[in-house]
């Protein structure tokens, strides 16, 4: 396993960010991204501004393929580690203050790590749900992910994510489908038959690979056509 896996497996349990400094009393991280949101210009009026809410696997995807964030109108704001109370609490600075067209909400696998305390499935599909009303309350398209497949966790094995996962899965398809909101299942495109991750798509069970980003985008890029054709 490389060293950079292993220290994201470690900073992942801890809750932390990789780039960030620990703060106790900036539980969500809202300085992580603060600079860079006063920096970015507001969208033009053709922009199709897409803003990507998640953990480590959505912030790893700009360092695994940078272009896909550069060549298109597409702001990652990922921190590794991160719960969907932790995103909820960031998600108007984040998101909705950057004034997207779309959000793609990326969440939920650290919930059931445990890595901010206990969280039953209920509270994170709440949370989820919540982050959508508000993308909607101001204009914006939300995007559902299914959570990616996790066989086990490496930082806290045990947990049965492979039983958890596919449960969550089917209240988040549920929900946004009574929300009106675009649900994107990665789980089916990439689970194996362990409702893991094959090993050409994951580093550790839980992080993708390039070629993993690689099914992602292309899934990503047409629920974001799918989402804006229809806006």
């Amino acid at each position: 396993m490389k060293k950079q896996t292993i220290l994201w497996i470690m900073l992942s349990f801890l809750g932390l960010s990789i780039t960030s400094k620990v703060n106790a009393q900036d539980w969500p991280n809202l300085e992580k991204y603060k600079n860079e949101n006063t920096e970015l210009p507001a969208p033009t009026e053709s922009e199709n501004r897409v803003v990507f809410m998640g953990n480590s696997i959505t912030e790893m995807w700009i360092g695994t393929h940078p272009e896909f964030f550069a060549e298109n109108p597409y702001v990652n704001r990922g921190i590794g580690g991160q719960t969907t109370p932790q995103m909820l609490l960031r998600f108007r600075q984040d998101v909705i203050d950057l004034s997207p067209k779309a959000v793609v909400v990326l969440a939920g696998t650290n919930d059931i790590a445990g890595n901010t305390g206990p969280m039953t499935l209920e509270q994170i599909h709440d949370n989820i749900l919540s982050m959508v009303e508000l993308a909607k309350a101001n204009g914006i398209k939300p995007i559902v992910c299914s959570v990616l497949p996790a066989y086990d966790y490496p930082w806290r094995p045990g947990l049965q994510p492979n039983i958890k996962i596919p449960k969550l899965n089917k209240m988040l398809k549920e929900m946004a489908e009574n929300e009106g909101a675009m649900y994107l299942d990665y789980f089916s495109e990439m689970a194996d038959d362990r409702n893991g991750l094959p090993s050409e798509l994951t580093t550790d069970e839980v992080h993708v690979t390039k070629a993993g980003y690689e099914v992602m985008e292309r899934m990503v890029k047409d629920a974001i056509d799918k989402t804006l054709k229809n806006q």
